[in-house]
């Protein structure tokens, strides 16, 4: 059994920083199931959303995360995150990282702030089109530099160990995880009273998303299984603009394309952004999405287009160099011509319940960045929310933990935890067999569970998942465990999960559009959409 005084999951913006933070205080094991940098925040694109120009307030960015959020935001929530940014800002250039920087009419150097859909101003710090890289590189070299800080990758966290699950009485709290070394193909116990969970999303469900391999839902099937809250995961946002291409199927284009000046325009060169929404192409995106959606089906085509070309060449090349370079390499030049996009599973709102330091309902559990619903979000996030969320809750956790279980303080109780039991052999056969279902889940979900909605689709997910659940199972206990047979596991119940909460919201909000209640029911008062296991 390996102890420390604290295990996070993940290796993103949110673990990183939650290992930063945790490493002043106590011993630290970091688990990603890839490599360190096989995260969704190494994917970020666009930048993080802030408050640092003089001609910015924390009430502008309070009100357009509101508004965007369509009603369930938490306001205490958001303005204690957006409040509490400019700090967490100055923590990441104290670690190296270098955003983009501009001559001031002072003469004095600023931050070169872009904007986004759904702001009412320049607020986005980003690295040129390569922010979430920049982020996560210069954090893991900080963190590689800290003698009390174990990065265990290939090791994949199967479940949580808590006292509910060694079938004690007392109060429901955290122990640890069990973790699959794929190297070896060894399972071993993990022992910590504090645990973190930042593994990012659940894009992978869908079968066009814009997020990497490694985003399976595995944070928020692990907390479901342990019996923490999960909420609001009908709440799944596509990216309007991920590149249509077959070379390149999870290529996204960033947000700050549109924010740039970059149009929308269908197949036969109309530009169609205006009659959905007054504020055009910088419209929220769960509009601009649902636009595209319509216009795609309207047309008949398969794609929109996306056209920044009217901007002058080096313009394009120094705020989008990144871009411009994979799409060269497939025969598009975005100086000269549009860039053919499609909508695509991006970012879930909802995930494990929290409260805004983290705290899950379970002790001694946080979830920080994508795998945790702190509220900020609501039923749509505002763009570039996301990394904020990720540096401000994992300073915040780390705090709540040290104050609800110090280090160094004597235990309550001492627990004996149970080695893990694993049995069978997995067959060549059955591997096909996951690798079919796997695929099965995907397709179900973006035929039914996309976009837009109706009871219906939703009612033959749910069969169709509940019978995939019960041969996932099986795999899982007649053989021995393999990455492949737990990311079939958890993307199953995430599914399962997402289906169970679209079901359960009869109205239109946010990013939840169903044709059966097409409108918004602000007629009781507003709730998440809470699930718990019992």
């Amino acid at each position: 059994m390996v102890e420390s005084d604290f295990i996070i999951i993940g290796t993103g913006a949110g673990g990183l920083s939650a290992a930063l933070h945790a490493s002043e205080h106590g011993s630290v094991i970091m688990l990603t199931k890839r490599g360190a940098l096989d995260s969704n925040s190494n994917w970020a694109q666009g930048g993080i959303a802030c408050v640092t120009a003089g001609d910015d307030s924390i009430e502008k960015h309070v009100s357009d995360t509101l508004i965007a959020g369509a009603g369930l935001c938490k306001e205490a929530a958001v303005r204690t995150i957006v409040t509490e940014g400019p700090s967490r800002i100055a923590e990441l250039v104290n670690w190296g990282v270098h955003f983009d920087q501009r001559e001031a009419k002072s003469g004095h150097l600023e931050f070169d702030l872009t904007k986004e859909g759904g702001h009412s101003t320049r607020r986005v710090l980003h690295v040129a089109d390569a922010t979430g890289k920049e982020i996560t590189e210069k954090l893991l070299a900080t963190v590689r530099a800290k003698k009390n800080i174990t990065i265990l990758e290939n090791h994949y966290a199967i479940d949580l160990i808590t006292t509910a699950k060694l079938g004690l009485a007392s109060e429901d709290r955290v122990l640890g995880a069990y973790v699959l070394d794929e190297t070896t193909g060894e399972v071993e116990t993990f022992r910590s009273d504090r645990v973190i969970l930042a593994t990012g999303g659940c894009g992978r469900v869908y079968l066009y998303t814009t997020n990497p391999k490694v985003a399976t839902g595995d944070g928020v099937a692990m907390a479901w299984r342990a019996g923490a809250t999960v909420a609001n995961m009908e709440f799944i946002q596509f990216h309007p603009t991920c590149l249509y291409h077959p070379q390149k199927r999870s290529f996204l284009i960033t947000e700050a394309m549109r924010g740039e000046g970059a149009r929308l325009y269908d197949k036969n060169g109309v530009e169609f952004m205006p009659k959905y929404d007054k504020r055009g192409t910088l419209a929220p995106r769960d509009i601009v999405a649902r636009a595209i959606d319509h216009e795609i089906k309207r047309t008949g085509g398969p794609c929109v287009y996306l056209d920044i070309s009217h901007k002058p060449a080096d313009f394009i090349l120094s705020h989008f160099p990144n871009i411009h370079r994979e799409c060269l390499a497939i025969g598009i030049d975005i100086t000269k011509e549009p860039i053919p996009v499609v909508p695509a599973a991006h970012y879930q709102c909802g995930g494990v319940l929290t409260d805004v330091n983290g705290a899950t309902s379970i002790r001694g559990l946080c979830a920080v960045g994508e795998v945790g619903c702190t509220g900020l979000h609501g039923a749509n996030r505002l763009a570039s929310n996301s990394l904020l969320e990720c540096v401000v809750t994992s300073h915040r956790s780390v705090a709540h933990l040290l104050k609800k279980l110090p280090i160094g303080k004597k235990a309550e109780q001492s627990y004996d935890l149970k080695p893990w039991q694993s049995s069978g052999v997995v067959e060549n056969d059955e591997l096909v067999v996951i690798y079919h279902n796997w695929d099965e889940i995907r397709r179900l979900m973006w035929d039914y569970v996309s976009i837009v909605r109706t009871n219906k689709r939703l009612q033959r997910a749910a069969a169709r998942l509940r019978n995939l659940k019960r041969e996932v199972q099986e795999f899982y206990w007649n053989n021995r465990v393999t990455s492949e047979i737990l990311e079939l596991r958890n993307l199953v119940e995430t599914a399962s999960l997402i289906v169970e909460c679209a079901i359960r919201r009869h109205e239109s909000r946010g990013l939840h559009y169903t044709l059966d209640y097409p409108t918004t029911d602000d007629s009781h008062e507003l709730h998440d959409t809470a699930l718990r296991r019992y």
